[in-house]
Parts: structure tokens; sequence; C-alpha cells
């Protein structure tokens, strides 16, 4: 028996004692140290009675509990957490909440919620989380939250939300951090956002939203993080759609953009962290992020990138992050960057990197450079397949790792003469190490590569076609054949001839007014004698005209004599001359 009270006695000396214990309610454990009481998985229809009043957090998470009705946590006045995550709460009466005034965090995460009707968030001015996520919500109606002044965080997502009202935010002064994530919002409204003044983070995901308005942040001066991910509908990214807003972190991630939204950037000065991640974004302009002079963070992984052309990432003075991983990248050189002195961290691994000179500014830097754990690799040549660079040895450099330049092979003298209309083509096939790239530069100095789209355009092997050419279309056209060991040109020209009668697309024949020929030295000496020609042709058939005119105007003669008397002489010789007048006629033309 002795040995029986002995061993009681030893079993109530363990037992722990606190102040909360004794007013603890069943099925519920209290803490006095935190003033905790955990009524968590103990299938509660509704709130426990006997809860101690001094209680600071009331955890009732997955219970089942339907309903709050007023006065259910009325002897709580110093409660400041109270979580009611997954539970089945379908309905929370106006002033259920109505006497915790020091109430910081709700969580009423995973129920039934349909609708929030007003008042029912009265008098919780010290509120500042509200977790109203994993509900049935369908709409928000004005002024759900207007008591909320202190709400530095809204968690609405999970919820079949389809409208939010112009002024469902209002009275929200100080909210910070507002998440709408996997609703059937078709689109966003700015009136309603634009409540949020004092907002710095909005996050945005799992939306079927296709476009971004150029008023959706607008009046959000305050916002500095923007996450949108997971909009497989939005293809663009508007140039106006950011403008207002002073981003020092954006991440568009999962969507379904096609290209670097380089024009809604442009606004972005103060932008430190980019994330587009996740898109299908095959190529990197040159300059697309030139404006954006305090990035440190680049993210563009899991994309389609192919190229990247050189100078794409000029104007990022200060990034110490690039993430280019698992992409299709076959090389990444050195005059893409504004300078590869501030880069800290590189991501490549996960593309199939040829191992080149192109690289040679990597592996030179492979001791000193971040690869975040994740070694890139070379997936050609043969010789090096798999093996990672931070490893490779220095006598490899010397092998692999050297450029030759390119030479254009054929350099027959191309000039080609055409008729407007007619396609041409002009061939520039160049070799070197590596495969060198092929642009043409045209006599208006426009450059037209392989992405070119136009009438002029570049095909793989670097032949240059030109369709439907047009008198302005001649001159001299420059073939440069480039790669990292330097680069080789090559000159061809082309004459358009303009054609007197065209055949429209539609069938009829139109001729062609005041076509210009062009001028020459032969052109001008055939001219000048065929008018000289012509000039004495018609002076001599005038002359001819003028003699037959003058010879058969008739069978008579115009004729006069003129008689003339000698003076008289004396002497012999007068008397000799008296035998009679001398006459002689004279005719007149």
């Amino acid at each position: 028996m002795t040995c029986w009270l002995h061993m009681l006695g030893l079993h109530l000396l363990l037992l722990p004692t606190a102040p909360l214990a004794a007013g603890c309610p069943a099925r519920c454990e209290c803490s006095a140290s935190t003033r905790t009481v955990a009524c968590g998985r103990r299938r509660l229809t509704a709130i426990p009675e006997g809860i101690p009043a001094e209680t600071r957090m009331l955890e009732l998470s997955r219970n089942r509990i339907r309903c709050l009705n007023p006065g259910d946590l009325a002897s709580l006045p110093t409660l400041e957490e109270l979580d009611l995550n997954h539970n089945v709460i379908a309905h929370v009466e106006p002033g259920a909440f109505a006497n915790l005034p020091r109430l910081r965090v709700l969580r009423l995460r995973g129920n039934q919620l349909k609708l929030i009707p007003p008042g029912v968030f009265t008098h919780l001015d010290s509120l500042t989380l509200l977790d109203l996520s994993e509900n049935k919500l369908v709409i928000l109606l004005d002024f759900s939250f207007q008591d909320l002044r202190s709400l530095q965080r809204l968690e609405v997502g999970d919820n079949d939300l389809v409208f939010i009202s112009r002024r469902a935010f209002a009275g929200l002064l100080g909210l910070a951090e507002l998440t709408l994530e996997r609703c059937n919002l078709t689109s966003l409204s700015p009136e309603s956002l634009g409540h949020l003044r004092g907002l710095g983070a909005l996050r945005l995901r799992h939306l079927a939203i296709a476009a971004l308005e150029d008023q959706n942040f607008q009046k959000l001066p305050g916002l500095s993080h923007l996450e949108i991910d997971n909009w497989p509908l939005l293809e663009e990214v508007a140039p106006g759609s950011l403008r207002g807003l002073n981003l020092t972190s954006l991440s568009i991630t999962h969507t379904n953009i096609t290209a670097v939204p380089a024009a809604a950037l442009r606004q972005q000065a103060h932008l430190t962290c980019l994330n587009l991640s996740h898109n299908p974004i095959s190529m990197v302009p040159r300059g697309s992020f030139r404006d954006l002079v305090r990035l440190r963070e680049l993210h563009l992984a899991g994309a389609l990138l192919a190229v990247i052309e050189p100078q794409a990432f000029v104007g990022l003075r200060q990034i110490r992050l690039l993430n280019l991983s698992d992409n299709l990248l076959s090389t990444l050189e050195e005059n893409t960057f504004h300078s590869v002195n501030t880069l800290e961290t590189l991501r490549v691994d996960g593309n199939p990197l040829a191992c080149d000179c192109r690289l040679l500014w990597i592996v030179q830097r492979r001791k000193t450079l971040n690869f975040d754990g994740r070694l890139p690799a070379c997936a050609t040549p043969a010789e090096v397949r798999g093996d990672a660079l931070h490893n490779l040895p220095d006598s490899v450099l010397f092998e692999y790792f050297v450029c030759r330049k390119p030479k254009i092979r054929e350099r027959r003298l191309q000039h080609v003469t055409a008729t407007e209309g007619d396609d041409v083509r002009f061939l520039c096939r160049a070799e070197g190490e590596p495969a060198p790239t092929v642009a043409w530069v045209t006599p208006q100095h426009h450059s037209v590569t392989a992405a070119s789209r136009g009438r002029a355009r570049v095909l793989p092997g670097g032949t240059l076609t030109i369709a439907d050419t047009r008198p302005q279309d001649s001159g001299t056209y420059t073939c440069v054949a480039s790669n990292a060991g330097g680069n080789d040109t090559y000159f061809a020209t082309l004459t358009v001839q303009p054609a007197a009668n065209r055949t429209q697309g539609d069938g009829h024949n139109e001729t062609q007014v005041g076509v210009r020929f062009p001028l020459d030295l032969t052109t001008i000496l055939v001219s000048t004698a065929m008018g000289c020609i012509t000039f004495l042709g018609v002076v001599l058939f005038c002359f001819l005209l003028l003699f037959v005119w003058s010879r058969g105007r008739g069978q008579h003669k115009n004729n006069f004599s003129v008689e003339y008397s000698f003076r008289k002489v004396d002497g012999p010789a007068a008397a000799a001359g008296q035998g009679g007048a001398r006459k002689f006629n004279m005719k007149m033309i």
C-alpha cells in the first residue's frame, strides 16, 4: 500500500502546473508562458467554452466550426491572434469580432465563405493581417474592409472571384501587401486598386487575364514590388502598362509573352531585380535593358533563348547576378555586356554550350565567378563534351578556345542588271571558327540580317534575296561576315531598269507615265547626232522647195529695156557715133 501511495505522489509531482491549466477547455492544450490555447484537430463544431480571458493566441484550425456569431469571442479582450483555418465556416455574423480590440492576426483560410457582409470586420482597429484565401468568395462588395485602417497584409487568393467592386478596398490606407491568385478574374479594375495608395507589394498569380492596360497601376505610386505569375493568356506587355510606377522588383513569369517588353521597361529606372523566366522568349535584341542602370539581378531562366545579340545587356552597369539557365544558348559572348567586371554570379547551366573562343572570357574567370553550385558544361566539340568549364585545364584553352577570322570564299564580282519587278540574289558564303554570321548593308545603309522581314532577306547560307526589285534598289550592297575573331566584307552591285508597262496583280495592264531613263555618254551623243541630222535635213528641204517654186512660177519673164544715150562729143569720133542709139536688156528675178 505504501508503495502505491509513493508512486501516486510521484505521478502527481510530474504533472505540469500552469496558471491556465485550471481554466483550459476540454480537449485543448494551454500554455501559461505564451498564453496560448491550442484546440486544433479536435473536431469542434463551435468555439469551446472556458477559454481563459487572458489568452493571446487561440488556435482552432482544422475543426468543424460552421458559423461565427456575436458573443462567441466576447470574453477574450486580450486576444491578438486567431487561427480558424480549414474549418467549414460558411457565415460570419456582423459583430462576431466586435470585442477584440487587440486582434492583430485573423486567419480564415480554407473555409466556405461566399460573401463578406458589411460590418463583419468593424472595431478591428489593430488588425494587420487578414487571410481569406481558399474560400468560395465570388465578389468583393464596396467597403468590405473599410474599418481595417491598420491592415498591412491581405490574402484573398484561391477564391471564385469574378468581380471586385470599385470601392471594395476603400479604407485600406495602410495596406502594404495584396495577393490575388487562382481567381476567375478576367480584368483588373484601376478604380479598385486606386484606393491602395500605400500598397508596396502586389502579387497576381494564376489569373486568366489577357492584357495589361495602361491605367491598371497608374494610381499606385508607392508600389515597389509587382509579381505577375501564371497568366497563360498574356501575350504582350503594352508599352504604357507600367506607367506611373517606380518599381524596384518586377517578376513576369509563366506567361505567353514572346519578346522582352523593352518599351515598358524603359520607364523603370529604379528597378534592381527583374525576372522574366519561363516565358517563350527566343531572342534578346540589342539594347533591351539599356535604361535599367540600377539593375542588379536579371533572371531569364527556362525560356526558349537561342540568340542573345551583341550589346543586349548594354546599360546594365551594376549587374551582379545573371541567370540564363535551361535555355537553348550555344554561346554567351563578352560583347553582349556593358561590362563583365561587375558580374559576380552567372548561371548558364542547362544550355548546349559550344566551347570555343566566345566562352573564353568565362573560362578565364572560372575561378572567381560564382556558378551557384550549377557548373556549366560543354556540349561541343566532342572531345570535351560533358566537361565542366570550371574544371578545364589551362592546356585546353589554346586548343579549343581559339577563333579563326571569317573568310568569304567566292570573291568574284557580282553585277546584276534586272528589270523592275524581278527577283535577284547575291551569294556570300563565308567560313570561320566559330561559324560566322552574315549580314548585308544596302545602298541606303540599312542592315539586313537573317531575322529581317521584308523584300530583302538573308538566307541561312548568307545569300541575299531581293524580291520585286525597284529602281531605288540600285546601288552597291556590302556583305559582312563576322564572328568573335573578326570580320570580312564583300561588295556586289545591282542595277534595276524601270519597266514601261507592268501588269498589276489584278490582271490589268497599266502604262507607266513619265518613266525616267538613265542618262550616259552614248545616249547624249546619239541624241545630239540625231538632232543635227534632223535640223540639216529640214534646212535642205526648205532650200529645195524654194528652188522648185522659183523655177515653176510661169513661162513669161519680166524684162525691161534701158535706153542709154551717149553725150555729144566734139571731133570725128562724135560724128562716127551718130549713126543711132545703143540699147541693151536687163532681166529681173
